[in-house]
């Protein structure tokens, strides 16, 4: 009887039947379940992950930027214009060349979402089709504003959720408040760093060999060799 219980384990009316169920069921069915949920969540991931690619490759300042971005290198950039972008972070954006040297030093903090999302809402007011708009909302909603999106901004819960209730109809001012929020939040944090940051006083000249003392006709100083601030009354 015992090695009859053995081999069918199934017939044993005094185990639990639970425990006879998941022995007639086999490893390969208990694994099952497991198997397409871990299959779900990997075909989830790959999507995130195409959404991300694709917005990269093609070119998140060429297409979401109303400033286009150029094949310009920081080589060609001015000094005299690289000092302008330290009047104002809205003087900062109003310069492709601007745009594209912050978002390199993004890159360096591992948070260059922000300014990509900011362009990307830009770029969006600008559209015009309803099929397009629709299309474009859902775009950017899955790749910077849901939960685990690839490249998730840092806003708070209740401006996800406000944006995810008008998702089906969007309008062009839907991303308005999450913008504002990313605007805020490099404008106050990341823009004061890039000033002082080792891209921009390259920029300037006020880092590295060869480094020169450049005047500021709207401020009443020059900056020395070491990118310090020194008053020159008499300069003028």
């Amino acid at each position: 009887m015992e090695a009859l219980l053995f081999l069918f384990p199934q017939f044993n009316y005094m185990a639990p039947k639970e425990e006879a169920y998941f022995k007639m069921l086999g490893s390969e069915h208990l694994q099952a379940p497991k198997m397409k949920d871990d299959t779900s969540r990997q075909k989830d991931k790959e999507r995130k992950s195409r959404l991300s690619l694709f917005l990269t490759k093609s070119g998140s300042h060429e297409n979401v930027s109303p400033h286009k971005k150029t094949n310009t290198t920081s080589s060609n950039i001015s000094p005299e214009a690289a000092l302008q972008w330290s009047d104002s972070f809205e003087e900062l954006l109003k310069h492709s060349d601007g745009v594209e040297s912050f978002s390199r030093f993004l890159r360096t903090e591992f948070s260059e979402e922000n300014i990509e999302f900011w362009l990307a809402c830009e770029e969006y007011k600008t559209i015009d089709s309803e099929t397009k708009l629709l299309s474009k909302a859902k775009c950017i909603y899955t790749v910077y504003i849901e939960s685990e999106a690839p490249k998730e901004v840092n806003i708070d819960y209740n401006t996800k959720m406000a944006i995810q209730k008008v998702l089906a109809q969007p309008t062009k001012s839907c991303f308005d408040a999450a913008q504002m929020k990313v605007y805020s939040l490099m404008k106050k944090d990341s823009y004061p760093r890039f000033l002082h940051s080792d891209i921009y006083l390259c920029l300037t000249r006020r880092k590295g060999p060869g480094a020169t003392m450049f005047r500021r006709r709207s401020r009443s100083c020059v900056f020395n060799d070491r990118g310090e601030a020194v008053n020159e009354p008499s300069a003028w």
